[in-house]
């Protein structure tokens, strides 16, 4: 990963200007499970976790969308990352994989929904299959 410069000239955000919201998308796949465990085991990440915005599952992979704030695009994705494997136990999440991350700052989110290339206004909050 690079730092994505922000702001004037190419210079980075000042870590004192505060943390900043991040719009997270985390894509997880591995070997097939029961559909009905993968969704009890996203409820019970999202029970604990409750600023995860949705989750979309399938027997051998999921997605997951959250809003995260911090300082940078560097913490965001460290804190992304560790998110299934910090919570696989006590979630009772499937062994799967990270295959995918997205983490994009507020504007380019609102500039994506306002093009209609964001998430659909309709994709309602909580646990879904796909």
């Amino acid at each position: 990963m690079t730092r994505v410069p922000t702001g004037d000239a190419g210079v980075a955000a000042d870590p004192a200007d505060g943390p900043r919201l991040w719009h997270v998308t985390l894509s997880l796949s591995g070997a097939r499970a029961p559909r009905e465990e993968v969704r009890r085991a996203l409820e019970r990440l999202a029970h604990d976790h409750p600023f995860l915005l949705t989750s979309r599952y399938a027997e051998d992979h999921a997605e997951i969308r959250y809003w995260e704030e911090a300082r940078d695009l560097h913490d965001a994705a460290a804190v992304a990352l560790r998110l299934w494997g910090e919570h696989r136990r006590t979630a009772g999440l499937p062994p799967w994989e990270i295959v995918g991350l997205e983490v994009i700052d507020r504007a380019t989110y609102q500039q994506r929904v306002s093009a209609g290339r964001g998430p659909a206004p309709a994709t309602p909050v909580g646990v879904h299959p796909f």
